[in-house]
């Protein structure tokens, strides 16, 4: 389905460092000055799923397919961006085409890395960015609002919604507030906000980039960074993109002992898949056979039509229905056979809600 992550911050925070680890190529140039990515890098990811391993198993499958996010390495902003210093513009332009946003803190002292600030503040450097993604939106609904109104004033259905939640939108922003704290009332609202494509309306997950021996617990630097997403509502992940970099030059088996001795459970970058993953409020179903166990992507709260047409369109097009197991059941039965004679394998139509971690057989006909 394409959902698509943006990871921005100042210059010089490891952004580069960490998207290279993130899809293990190096697709972006990492280096020690601003704005060496000019041109938006993408890279796809799977999302660990302990669930897709033990399917797989079960059914004796060839493949296993994860399912993926999209990640795309954002030049580094500066103060004005929204004026159109740095490159602001384009970068800008490239945040507004994500899903939500990554947004990469540095909370590390080194002096051989430069700082765009000439100071380690990963607080200030949150508001920088924030700041002038709020002052781009805040030029854009100045413009947008005020002509809404007008044609509002004249009997103009759609132009009254537009003004109504893009008007609230105005209101927080001119506060300091982002956008992504409105609420919109009812699917007009829901679908003029989302056309919007506001850049604070994105939701935000602060990823702090510490030093090495602080990859475990944090530091001082990054207990701020989750003191500040705890009252915004938001997630925060500690990670050391020093030590992410170094986990995927290493052969697989030798990774898990190489992290033991760091004292990590994991990587820090499967932290910041499913923390991106559960930012843009989706979910995961399988589909497992012979040739291959796989999991795809649907947001939360859609329909088994919707999970079908995740796969092609013609299984949304000609649903006819779902034939459904629970994860758990599929695993507590030991596949789908046992689970189909235990009368878990259930039958669901059209208005079926899909739920996280449920095995799915759609039959359609075109």
């Amino acid at each position: 389905m394409g959902f698509k992550c943006g990871i921005v911050g100042l210059p010089n925070v490891g952004k580069s460092t960490l998207f290279n680890a993130l899809t293990e190529t190096q697709a972006a140039q990492a280096a020690n000055y601003p704005f060496c990515t000019i041109e938006p890098n993408v890279g796809n990811v799977g999302v660990p799923d302990p669930r897709l391993d033990k399917l797989a198993a079960i059914a004796g499958s060839a493949k296993i397919i994860p399912t993926q996010l999209s990640f795309v390495d954002i030049a580094g902003l500066v103060r004005g961006a929204s004026k159109g210093e740095g490159l602001g513009n384009q970068f800008l332009g490239n945040i507004r085409e994500v899903d939500a946003v990554v947004h990469v803190l540095r909370c590390f002292e080194d002096d051989d890395i430069q700082h765009v600030e000439n100071k380690v503040d990963p607080i200030a450097d949150a508001e920088t960015v924030e700041t002038e993604l709020m002052l781009a939106d805040l030029e854009s609904l100045e413009k947008r609002v005020p002509a809404a109104q007008k044609k509002a004033a004249q009997g103009d259905k759609e132009a009254k919604v537009t003004a109504a939640v893009l008007g609230r939108a105005l209101d927080l922003l001119r506060e300091g507030k982002p956008a992504r704290l409105v609420t919109p009332d009812g699917d007009d609202e829901v679908r003029i906000f989302e056309q919007a494509q506001l850049l604070t309306s994105k939701p935000v997950l602060y990823v702090c980039n510490v030093e090495e021996a602080a990859a475990t617990e944090g530091n001082a630097h990054s207990a701020r960074v989750f003191e500040k997403a705890k009252a915004e509502g938001a997630n925060a992940v500690v990670v050391s993109a020093a030590i992410e970099a170094d986990i995927v030059t290493m052969p697989p088996e030798d990774r898990g002992e190489f992290l033991a001795e760091l004292g990590l459970a994991e990587a820090g970058l499967a932290r910041i898949i499913r923390s991106g993953y559960d930012l843009l409020h989706l979910i995961t179903f399988f589909t497992v056979g012979p040739k291959e166990a796989r999991a795809w992507t649907v947001e939360k709260g859609a329909r088994a039509p919707q999970a079908a047409g995740a796969i092609h369109s013609d299984f949304e097009r000609g649903f006819i229905r779902a034939e459904t197991i629970a994860y758990e059941d599929y695993v507590a039965l030991g596949g789908e056979g046992p689970a189909k004679e235990a009368g878990k394998l259930r039958q669901e139509g059209k208005d079926y809600v899909v739920q996280d971690g449920d095995v799915l057989h759609f039959r359609f006909n075109v």
